[in-house]
């Protein structure tokens, strides 16, 4: 009865000012249209408007507030930039590891450090002072599936979907640090960073799933920003007489997202210092890790990285290094055959260039607040696309068989060279416990769900093994699944000494 009435009076208010039943948007007025259409022409861009005297009252208002949430000048000045770089520095960069002062290994760094990293992140998580930042803006399309990327499922005997085992993860650091610090609750607040195609899905999955048991309070699910599609003239592409064509502006979209969608705010509210961000489809992720969190804290950086070490030179990776004296990323194409395989003249067994970008950051928060100052700064990267569009001529829809334009993406690392490098650093963590993406659909052998599901069940293997547990098997890619409720990163696991169990196998429970 209570919504009836709510909705009542909300169609009633939308009458008063003026919003077009069914569009939940207010109808702007002759004058905002007419002064939205000049802002437009002015800039070059006024084919947007085309055929608005075609269009009914809720197709007008929406291409209005759509086409509001963005400065035309803005827009037209990032084509020109895309379309005509400017000439590019033809010296060679001057590329060096970081500074070893930056730099750390969990392979092979002394165990007390390690440990009281652990503890000191550990008391931040207990503090409530950490953050997980997740982008999760992509969708599963590439594995077959319509749907959000972390709704899949990778074939684990629990069946457990990727959101499913990362909230798990901070359930159990949650549980963790409240055993240690002795405190009532320790909360790890998730910021689920999505795009518009997997808003609606992401949160109607959570919510069937009754956030996987974490309090719905601590989850907050965003949006990150779209661009409009640039035709190769330079011209806005619309999708449809009222809609202009758009597309995610790329993972480095999450800086202004945390401002606009309110998440930074929420931190600072609830007193926040440290967050850790990551992408979705990595199912071995150890969400907010405590020897991460206080690796980053204890020198005091604005930015730390995870990266695992290269297989060997000719692995198709990013690099995190130093690039003309600045943190940054270089991607391998970039770099020749004999940089590629230079040895550490330190360690003559292993490359010098062998940090291997796995999109795993740790953020201060006061680098957050600073958002502001540097984020029009970072530069926009040209995918050439073929992108769906009408003729703006006739209005006929047009399906190109060639890229007949660009989309313009930010990258989250392009942040990394504005951060001086004393306050940047990056830790080595191992592969197998730390990184198996999930890119390719199943059956392809290289990141697809049947290597993401091995790799789980294999750690899963080596921890029962280590604390003393006996796994049979007959398969080299069976193994044991340990649910994250039970082990976060393989602590507890002593009740499984001596006992033997046939693989594959899951644990969800002591017993």
């Amino acid at each position: 009865m209570a919504a009836a009435v709510k909705q009542t009076v909300s169609n009633i208010m939308d009458k008063i000012h003026g919003t077009p039943e069914g569009t939940g948007l207010r109808e702007p007025s002759l004058e905002e249209f007419q002064q939205l259409r000049q802002k437009y022409t002015d800039a070059g861009q006024g084919q947007v408007f085309a055929f608005v005297d075609e269009l009914k009252p809720d197709e007008k208002t929406r291409l209005f507030h759509q086409l509001s949430d963005f400065d035309p000048n803005r827009i037209s000045h990032l084509a020109d930039v895309a379309l005509n770089p400017p000439k590019s520095d033809e010296t060679q960069a001057s590329l060096e590891p970081l500074p070893d002062v930056a730099l750390a290994s969990i392979l092979d760094s002394d165990p007390k450090d390690i440990q009281r990293w652990y503890d000191e992140g550990l008391k931040q998580v207990a503090d409530n002072k950490v953050a997980v930042v997740l982008m999760a803006g992509g969708q599963g399309t590439r594995l077959g599936s319509s749907a959000p990327k972390g709704c899949f499922d990778i074939g684990l005997p629990s069946h457990k979907s990727l959101f499913q085992i990362q909230a798990e993860r901070i359930t159990k650091l949650q549980s963790l640090a409240q055993k240690v610090s002795g405190k009532e609750k320790s909360v790890i607040p998730w910021y689920v960073m999505t795009s518009g195609p997997t808003r609606k899905p992401t949160e109607e999955f959570f919510q069937q799933n009754n956030y996987f048991g974490l309090d719905k309070s601590n989850v907050f699910i965003f949006e990150q920003g779209v661009l409009p599609c640039i035709s190769n003239e330079g011209k806005i592409l619309m999708e449809s007489k009222s809609k202009a064509a758009v597309a995610p502006d790329g993972n480095g979209g999450i800086y202004q997202a945390l401002v606009t969608s309110g998440v930074r705010e929420d931190m600072r509210k609830r007193g926040i210092q440290h967050i850790h961000a990551y992408c979705v489809d990595n199912c071995l992720v150890r969400v907010a890790d405590p020897v991460f969190i206080g690796f980053a804290s204890s020198l005091d950086v604005d930015i730390a990285t995870k990266v695992v070490r290269k297989r060997d030179a000719t692995e198709s990776v990013g690099l995190i290094l130093q690039k003309n004296g600045k943190p940054d990323v270089v991607e391998y194409s970039e770099i020749d055959k004999e940089t590629a395989e230079a040895r550490d003249p330190k360690q003559p067994d292993v490359l010098k260039f062998r940090a291997a970008n796995i999109v795993n950051h740790y953020y201060s928060f006061r680098f957050l607040e600073s958002i502001e100052t540097w984020s029009h700064k970072l530069p926009h990267h040209v995918a050439r696309k073929k992108i769906p569009c009408i003729d703006p001529e006739t209005g006929d829809a047009l399906k190109p068989e060639k890229p007949n334009g660009i989309k313009l993406e930010q990258f989250v690392f392009d942040v990394f060279p504005m951060t001086p490098l004393d306050k940047f650093a990056s830790i080595e963590v191992r592969r197998e416990d730390e990184f198996s993406p999930l890119k390719n659909a199943k059956g392809t052998g290289v990141d697809d769900a049947d290597t993401s599901k091995r790799d789980v069940m294999k750690q899963g293997q080596r921890w029962i093994e280590k604390a003393g547990g006996i796994v049979v098997t007959e398969d080299e890619s069976a193994g044991v699944e340990v649910s994250p409720l039970i082990s976060y990163g393989g602590e507890g696991l002593e009740f499984l000494k001596g006992r033997e169990m046939k693989a594959p196998a899951i644990i969800e429970k002591e017993d």
